[in-house]
């Protein structure tokens, strides 16, 4: 949910935050690859981490991550896991193999985005190789090729560049640094000496060796809303999230309520109520990120995410628009479950289910509770 009050929307990730809203931070972070060969390293899987944000923070692609690590799907990985990262010679090979297509039939919910962003591909590429149409319309139990993620014939000029110094502030990491400067944790900690943990400290002063650019990436998201200011960190996970969701590519905001309405019918929620939740939140753009770290259509935080996944048993990437709508509506339709009356579930769908027991509703609460009640009546 885009809003909650600052107990509902508090812990970080470059997931980050707690609360019923959410998101999975997905940067893609140009790395310079070393000539040097080193051996293959292991990373122990953190709760939230997903492999594409493993992949920004090592140098390694989320392709070479899967095939080492033989991940049918690379949305299921789970805390503890430990995985094998390819060494920066594996990753720079002057004879890649060729890609290998693969065939994948559409499911009921599907869309090719979420195929594209499950198997590593781009929507461009699945539409070019199945004669899709532009808007990449797709049924349950079409066969579709999957197309390899191969290597362009003529390389991309590289970006220049830079070393560079940076003072440590309050609430900053490694990896909050690293995101914003255009480098990686590893190329961060090898410059300065840091340990394995990565640990810096107030007014330290860091040498930000092959940072693409001396300016932080500029900021899409901001840092308050409703006179909220949100941890850095929080507002670093949003801003990574809104550039991946922008880079991606999503549905129409027609397409995205037609998502809604049918997976509420399907999981047994009223869909005017689903609508009503999913128009205030976000007005159906799914490339909406809010400084809680909130994303998409149902702006779910990642800790709600969690929440949503135990309930329908996978893990959800909140950044694909179907498992953003599963998660919102099975999220909402507990709190209709588990509310006195329907007031009180709208309300612990943007404040906090918590929240609401232990002070009642504030007064930014009301008023969204209020505004549901009277948009339901338009989607009747």
């Amino acid at each position: 949910m885009s809003t909650s009050s600052a107990t509902a929307r508090r812990d970080t990730v470059r997931r980050a935050a707690t609360g019923t809203g959410a998101t999975l931070a997905l940067v893609a972070i140009s790395v310079s690859a070393s000539p040097a060969a080193h051996a293959d390293d292991s990373y122990t899987v953190r709760d939230g981490d997903t492999v594409s944000h493993i992949a920004a923070r090592t140098g390694a692609s989320v392709a070479a991550i899967a095939r080492a690590n033989s991940l049918a799907d690379v949305s299921r990985i789970r805390a503890g896991q430990v995985l094998t990262i390819p060494s920066a010679s594996g990753r720079t090979t002057s004879t890649p193999a060729a890609p290998t297509a693969t065939t994948h039939t559409v499911r009921l919910g599907e869309t090719v985005t979420g195929i594209a962003a499950r198997t590593g591909t781009t929507v461009k590429a699945i539409i070019a190789a199945n004669g899709l149409r532009a808007d990449g319309l797709i049924i349950a139990g079409q066969k579709l090729t999957i197309p390899g993620k191969g290597r362009s014939s003529a390389p991309a000029p590289a970006t220049p560049r830079t070393t560079t110094t940076y003072t440590v502030r309050a609430g900053d990491t490694v990896s909050a640094i690293a995101a914003r400067h255009g480098t990686t944790v590893r190329a961060i900690s090898d410059a300065n000496g840091l340990g394995s943990n990565a640990m810096i400290r107030i007014g330290q002063t860091l040498t930000l060796s092959g940072a693409a650019s001396s300016s932080p990436a500029p900021r899409l998201v901001g840092d308050t809303f409703e006179g909220r200011t949100y941890a850095r960190d929080v507002v670093d996970a949003a801003n990574a999230n809104k550039r991946a969701l922008l880079a991606a590519g999503v549905p129409s905001r027609a397409q995205m309520q037609a998502k809604v309405a049918a997976t509420a019918r399907a999981y047994g929620l009223d869909p005017a109520l689903a609508q009503a939740i999913a128009f205030q939140e976000s007005g159906f753009n799914h490339t909406a990120v809010s400084p809680a770290n909130a994303i998409g259509t149902m702006q779910v935080i990642p800790s709600s995410g969690d929440w949503a996944s135990s309930i329908v048993g996978r893990q959800l990437n909140l950044l694909d628009p179907d498992d953003n709508v599963t998660a919102g509506v099975v999220i909402l339709r507990a709190l209709v479950r588990m509310s006195p009356d329907l007031p009180s579930a709208i309300a612990g769908y943007y404040q906090g289910a918590a929240s609401v027991r232990k002070y009642g509703m504030f007064s930014d609460t009301r008023r969204y509770a209020a505004n549901v009640q009277t948009l339901m009546a338009r989607f009747r």
